[in-house]
């Protein structure tokens, strides 16, 4: 009896673990659609390839990036954002199209979870706004943003804000963006004979680069610096920019003519009221 009891326990585990095995790769497929589903919607990690946002970002590091941001808010200056260079700028790093379908089933796969780097995927730090003028350089050599100076202390050490002085408003519905290393780094300002002067649109941004969340010891918030915070970034372009003053210019004069019209009206009607009968 006891011999019965231990053979059908024996072969209760033995079915237990044959439908675990049966059951893991169900599990794996799932797991792995779920994690897509977040990448494509929610979050997606990046692989750095390249040296041109150090020291804030180093090569082989891997950041998060919040897709979902920005149908909350706008993109705002400082903001580090990895965008699609499809159709645009060329690649930073060499890549070579893997030859075998496995292969590039392979490199697919490691793009989606950041363990390789996009062919086309850029991260860089966004200066300039839609209707911004970005500058470079002041007397002090720093890049201004409608007309005020920025002070970049995540620029790489020894780095200059620009080796090339440029000129830029950014046109609508796109971004002036350049990289923390700028003597590296082949952002906006190699760009400025392209179509767009350099900038790169808005709906080509993938989302915020929020945390560095590889290698460990160096995960980390990534911030927008409090020179971005400075109030006359925005006094500038938002009185440029703004309808507000057009309507106001027009309004006035219009309210002042219907002011003095009124006032003549009732100054004759009162005179004709006080005429003797």
């Amino acid at each position: 009896m006891v011999a019965e009891d231990t053979e059908q326990a024996d072969e209760g585990r033995k079915g237990r673990k044959g439908s675990f095995f049966r059951e893991l790769p169900i599990l794996v497929v799932v797991a792995l659609g779920l994690a897509l589903l977040i990448k494509s919607f929610v979050v997606q990690a990046f692989y750095i390839p390249s040296e041109s946002m150090e020291n804030t970002l180093l090569i082989n590091d891997r950041v998060l990036v919040n897709k979902l941001v920005y149908h909350v808010r706008d993109i705002e200056r400082g903001d580090i954002v990895v965008f699609s260079g499809v159709d645009s700028w060329d690649p930073e790093v060499p890549y070579e199209d893997p030859g075998n379908p496995i292969a590039r089933a392979l490199h697919w796969t490691g793009i989606q979870f950041g363990l390789v780097p996009g062919d086309k995927d850029y991260i860089k730090r966004v200066i300039g706004k839609p209707g911004d003028t970005v500058k470079c350089c002041d007397s002090k050599g720093r890049v201004t943003v409608n007309g005020t100076a920025i002070d970049e202390p995540y620029l790489y050490p020894g780095d200059v804000p620009s080796d090339q002085p440029f000129s830029v408003t950014v046109p609508k519905d796109r971004l002036w963006v350049m990289g923390d290393h700028r003597s590296v780094s082949y952002d906006s300002r190699r760009h400025t004979g392209d179509t767009g002067g350099g900038t790169i649109p808005v709906d080509k941004v993938v989302g915020r680069a929020f945390v560095i969340a590889w290698p460990f010891d160096r995960a980390k918030v990534l911030s927008i610096p409090d020179t971005f915070a400075q109030p006359a970034l925005n006094a500038a372009s938002s009185v440029v920019g703004s309808p507000l003053l057009p309507a106001i210019a027009g309004t006035v004069p219009l309210a002042l003519w219907r002011h003095r019209r009124f006032a003549r009206r009732s100054r004759i009607r009162r005179r004709t009221q006080d005429r003797p009968s």
